[in-house]
């Protein structure tokens, strides 16, 4: 755990300073760049630079790049009681952090370079363009005695089959030789990332041991848990995506449940949370869907090298396809309410309230929410949605939960956030008469719903 606290301590600058004057190594030498500068790289690179390091971060997106330099985000992360960003303002202000859309000048000033570009998923299939182009630009300036590290999540192999030979190539040099190379996975959680990158183990697989070495003493300055080297870097890569993976079963697994308690008149979050009381059991609890960056690419990652090998892994592939129709399900959930009524889908009004993939999030990326509105209007609803942490903009999201609610046929909440007023009454109040409240995440009470006027469904 980090040393010191930020409670109590009201002048924050003072306690970043504190803080950096606690670090007793020789981070003030390392000069390290990271790319990609969202979710993951920029805290992972202010991570390093409010513990010394002289950073730059670098991504290909040029309005990111500009109003990261002026000190904006709209990421959620905290320090200690202090948010990203004011770390990012005070790290811009010592000179410690810098963004550039320049690579390459970024990696010539630089002796450790980290990659954390994602590799999409386009319809099932794995596009490696983006980590590619990092690596030619890396190579290009590598320098001898440089330190790379991936940490991306990528396909098993990707690290020496693919970034490897391009880094040599543009570079000229060998690795493990002339130049350092490792991989070590992300493992943090969207909204816990200075935490989780200071308070959990760090996995690192190397080339040869050297690099290893290297790449040990570059994370150790981020990583106050454990460093934990692997034999070699396949089982990092591995370890990662069986991470993920692992996740997307429990889920599809959790809403297979939920079908079951639904048929059965009991509540599936009441089941899960006596069955976690079991030291030996770790339910995940259903909702809208399975979102983010991670968890729904999980299977694309493994499912490639599974079939160059001819392996068969059934399993993780239906738990995929089970949980990508879940937001059609909650639609059609709603539908045959609707129906029940005597009413139709087509031309109803649907409050939305929250558009992340997850709670208490900003995140969008392959969110659920996001994909039941655009399969509610086309269905032919007009939807209205609410969420005052996702920055992005769509035609059908509001500012205000009031204009969402009015004369809403429906209300379906798909994700938590502080700023969504979630009192039954005020809810109903605004809807019309017998609204259907679709809740997936188990915030409003039924008997309140039913006192209120709402027919009331929740996962």
């Amino acid at each position: 755990m980090e040393m010191i606290k930020a409670k109590g301590i009201e002048d924050k600058k003072i306690f970043m300073e504190q803080f950096n004057e606690n670090i007793a190594d020789d981070s003030v030498n390392k000069r390290v760049c990271v790319f990609g500068q969202g979710f993951v790289g920029l805290p992972l690179t202010l991570s390093f630079a409010f513990r010394g390091c002289k950073t730059i971060g670098v991504d290909v997106d040029e309005n990111l790049v500009q109003q990261t330099n002026d000190g904006i985000t709209h990421h959620t992360e905290e320090f200690h009681g202090i948010t990203i960003k004011e770390v990012l303002n005070m790290e811009l202000q010592e000179g410690r952090y810098i963004a550039t859309t320049n690579g390459d000048k970024a990696v010539k000033e630089s002796n450790n370079i980290i990659v954390t570009v994602g590799i999409p998923i386009k319809n099932g299939e794995y596009i490696t363009d983006y980590l590619e182009d990092a690596c030619r630009t890396i190579g290009r300036n590598l320098k001898k005695g440089d330190l790379v590290i991936i940490r991306s999540t990528v396909i098993p192999g990707t690290t020496e089959g693919l970034c490897m030979p391009i880094l040599e190539e543009e570079s000229g040099l060998k690795a493990g030789e002339d130049f350092y190379l490792a991989y070590a996975s992300e493992r943090i959680a969207e909204g816990l990332a200075f935490d989780e990158f200071a308070n959990m183990p760090t996995i690192v697989g190397a080339v040869n041991e050297e690099s290893l070495k290297r790449a040990i003493d570059l994370l150790s300055i981020v990583c106050k848990a454990e460093v934990i080297a692997a034999t070699n870097i396949k089982v990092v890569e591995t370890s990662k995506v069986f991470e993920n993976v692992q996740r997307d079963v429990n889920i599809a697994m959790s809403q297979e449940f939920a079908r079951f308690t639904e048929a059965l008149g009991i509540d599936i979050f009441e089941v899960v949370k006596l069955a976690n009381t079991h030291k030996r059991v770790n339910l995940l609890i259903p909702g809208p869907g399975v979102g983010g960056y991670c968890i729904p690419n999980a299977y694309h990652y493994i499912a490639p090298k599974a079939k160059e090998m001819n392996v068969n892994m059934d399993i993780l592939k239906l738990a995929r396809e089970k949980n990508a129709v879940l937001p059609e399900f909650i639609v059609n959930t709603a539908e045959n309410l609707l129906v029940q009524q005597g009413k139709g889908l087509k031309g109803a009004k649907v409050a939305v309230l929250g558009l992340a993939m997850k709670d208490f999030s900003n995140d969008d990326r392959i969110s659920p929410p996001i994909d039941i509105c655009n399969i509610l209007i086309e269905k032919g609803a007009e939807v209205k949605a609410f969420d005052p942490v996702v920055p992005t903009k769509y035609d059908y999201k509001y500012d205000t939960q009031e204009e969402v609610l009015e004369g809403a046929d429906v209300v379906m909440i798909l994700a938590k956030q502080h700023g969504i007023n979630l009192d039954c009454n005020y809810i109903a109040e605004l809807m019309t008469k017998n609204a259907i409240c679709i809740d997936t995440k188990a915030v409003v009470d039924k008997k309140d719903a039913k006192n209120n006027g709402l027919v009331y469904w929740r996962i």
